[in-house]
Parts: structure tokens; sequence; C-alpha cells
């Protein structure tokens, strides 16, 4: 995998007020990534997004934020992969999954959009759902709380604390998928 161009895209909202928010964990993890390569992020104008190029697991990477509302994400998505020449199954989107209990992972290649508007865009723009996922459970909201304000909200003061061990765990099932491949970061990672 060594000669493979990736693509990370961290999918969130644009500017502080979404920053700590629930929607905002995909670009959170592109965070943590960019720190532990000491990279700073650059904007990428024909694409709408902040990269850093970078090398992880021996493989060229480029991390990305779209500079997008999340349910625009496709258009950056698309504009990098061509940019970059990114094939999409290089492609790694990091995202909030309501189906999954907080700070729960999966990995997966391709599947459907699960209601989640980043996720379609990207289908809609790429043209294919044929990419890799790295899903972030932040779990259902309480009662009858509206799915849309409850992933705009910020995590629990309880979340909170275990909040920069989920996003260590997670990031490091984004360089095991890069350096080892699906099947073993699923069984490490899938929990």
């Amino acid at each position: 995998m060594a000669d493979d161009v990736w693509l990370v895209v961290g999918l969130g909202n644009p500017g502080p007020t979404y920053a700590k928010t629930r929607h905002n964990v995909g670009q959170s993890v592109a965070d943590e990534l960019a720190g532990r390569v000491g990279g700073g992020w650059k904007q990428h104008k024909q694409a709408r997004a902040e990269v850093i190029e970078t090398r992880i697991g021996g493989a060229r990477t480029v991390l990305a934020k779209p500079r997008s509302y999340m349910n625009e994400s496709g258009g950056p998505v698309a504009g990098l992969l061509r940019f970059f020449k990114v094939e999409p199954a290089q492609l790694i989107a990091v995202h909030d999954e309501l189906d999954l209990d907080f700070a729960t992972l999966r990995v997966k290649f391709g599947g459907g959009d699960n209601g989640h508007n980043g996720l379609r865009s990207i289908r809609k723009s790429v043209g294919t759902g044929d990419y890799h996922r790295v899903r972030f459970g932040v779990g259902r909201p309480p009662g009858r709380q509206n799915p849309a304000d409850f992933v705009l909200n910020e995590f629990s003061a309880a979340e909170r604390k275990d909040l920069p061990f989920a996003l260590d765990r997670t990031a490091d099932a984004v360089e095991s998928l890069i350096a080892d491949g699906l099947e073993v970061t699923q069984g490490k990672y899938n929990s």
C-alpha cells in the first residue's frame, strides 16, 4: 500500500460555534492526526478545505477538513480527490454515528449513508459510496430530542472526560487502516 495516496477527511461544520459538537468529531480526529504528524493546516482554495500533506504508515496521505457545512461536504471531497488524484477506494471519511453508543468505533468499506447528510453529499458528488468510513459513536438523543439538534450540541460532561482517549483511539484506527488494511483494523477496533 505504500505507493497509494490516501485522503482522510474529517467531517464537520466550519467555525468555532460547531467546533466542540458531536457532529464535528470527524474534524476533531483530523486535528488529532495533524498533531501527531506535526502539520499545520493550509487553505486549499480550489476544494474549499484545509489540508495537510504527510505520510502515515509509509503512504502519502492528505488530511483534510472541508470548510463547507456537513450537508455540502461532497463538493470539497470530490475536489480533493480530483486534485490529489486519489481513487474513492482510498478515501477515509471520519464521521459521527447516531446508531453507535458514545465512543464505539466501526470501521467499514462502502454501505449506505444511514441518514447521514455528509455521507449522502459525498455519495452524490463522488458518484459512489465505495469508500472507507470510520464511524465514531455519539449515541442517540435522549427522549424525543431531534437528532439534528442533538448532534449540534456539545458532548456531555461525562463524555468530555473520556473524549480525549476516544479521539486518540479513533486516530489510531485511521492510522491502522492506512498501514495495516481494513481486515486487521476491523479486528482491532470494531468494538
